[in-house]
């Protein structure tokens, strides 16, 4: 015999809306510790149910099934996959909750896509071209994912809908950039603005929402796995990725010797006493592996001594404390300054790399550097979204 909560399950389905809505409301608070209540239901007809529901024109109903949702795609990785992320009605119905510029629930379908993007199917994204029309004044890109990406950039505290801030878009982002295609998006100049999809991001490496920080720290050292890459990368005429990754790692209350000041990107050198360095300590950590990554190079390990990074690592290194966290980001920045400071062998001119141009001679110029890709079981439980 059912129990009461399985008999409201069965409910989901029911004709009549105001029973599927008290169904919801009673079960939206079980999502979270008893999800087999839903992903038992037979064929899986609860999760049908509430794919259907998210869409529901009445707020509430919308809201409850997104909230399950996320929920349930947050503790069951083969329904979140086959049932969401490989469906591609349901994910042309989230990008449109998403990018609907009053729409209430935007960030319900955003948290939930960044579950969904766990999934490699998601990288579908990069290429996936929507119909209708252009989001006026925000992107004028039929590109799914450039479309994301002016959301989260011009939709910022509310800038293009009141209701949504798109923070929870940074871990999509992230999760995309662990393939080799999310790389080549976010380092490629897109034709519709003619701007490179990383240095959207990388203003946001100060910003006061953690979420947006996180995300846009793993997306950075994801994209830094691509070696070929680099040069782009520290170039100013192109993505200008160093100011912004060291401005986390600096306090105003840092001091330095004029010589060593004069060398550091201008972005640095007139900070305000106030100034706080980056506070979470595993947000640190990911910047200090991304500087890591960027000295795989002979031309990115110049380019970092040429910037005066060591000085600034120097004066982190010296404020953090002795706790385990500390202890992980102190262990990346003295691996960072080791090379660093290390002496370099003459660079034969036929063997440059042509000035810091996106050319890079691997058999000469790599270093072995060790760093676990985005992927590490942690992380990815990091990006995964629940609602209490």
């Amino acid at each position: 015999m059912p129990t009461e909560h399985e008999e409201l399950v069965q409910f989901l389905h029911h004709a009549n809306p105001q029973i599927r809505q008290i169904a919801l409301e009673n079960l939206v608070g079980y999502s979270q510790g008893h999800a087999d209540l839903f992903l038992q239901s037979k064929d899986g007809v609860a999760i049908d149910d509430l794919k259907r529901l998210a869409g529901d024109r009445v707020a509430t109903t919308a809201h409850d099934a997104l909230t399950i949702l996320i929920n349930l795609s947050a503790k069951d990785k083969q329904m979140r996959d086959k049932k969401l992320a490989e469906d591609d009605v349901f994910l042309e119905r989230l990008l449109a909750r998403m990018t609907q510029s009053h729409e209430p629930h935007a960030d319900l379908a955003v948290m939930l896509l960044a579950n969904l993007s766990k999934c490699e199917r998601v990288t579908r994204l990069l290429a996936w071209s929507r119909s209708g029309p252009v989001l006026t004044g925000v992107c004028t890109s039929r590109n799914a994912m450039d479309q994301l990406m002016d959301c989260f950039v011009k939709g910022v505290g509310g800038g293009y809908n009141p209701s949504a801030n798109f923070d929870h878009l940074a871990y999509v982002f992230a999760d995309l950039a662990i393939s080799a295609q999310g790389r080549r998006y976010f380092t490629g100049r897109r034709a519709y603005d003619g701007v490179i999809p990383l240095s959207k991001l990388i203003v946001f490496t100060e910003h006061a929402s953690e979420i947006r920080r996180r995300g846009v720290a793993w997306t950075m050292k994801n994209v830094a796995f691509d070696v070929p890459s680099h040069a782009l990368l520290l170039d100013p005429a192109q993505v200008d990725l160093l100011p912004f990754l060291l401005l986390p790692l600096v306090s105003g209350a840092d001091e330095y010797p004029d010589e060593e000041t004069f060398s550091m990107p201008a972005a640095l050198q007139l900070l305000d006493a106030g100034k706080q360095r980056e506070p979470d300590r595993a947000i640190l950590t990911t910047h200090l592996e991304t500087l890591l990554l960027l000295t795989t190079t002979r031309h990115g390990r110049d380019v970092l001594r040429a910037h005066a990074v060591y000085p600034l690592l120097r004066q982190m290194h010296l404020a953090l404390g002795d706790g385990p966290a500390d202890e992980a980001a102190q262990e990346v920045c003295e691996r960072v300054v080791a090379v660093l400071m290390r002496d370099e062998p003459d660079l034969d001119p036929d063997d440059d790399d042509g000035g810091g141009k996106a050319v890079v001679d691997h058999d000469k110029e790599e270093e072995d550097v060790d760093v676990d890709e985005d992927d590490d079981e942690d992380e990815d439980e990091d990006r995964i979204v629940e609602i209490a």
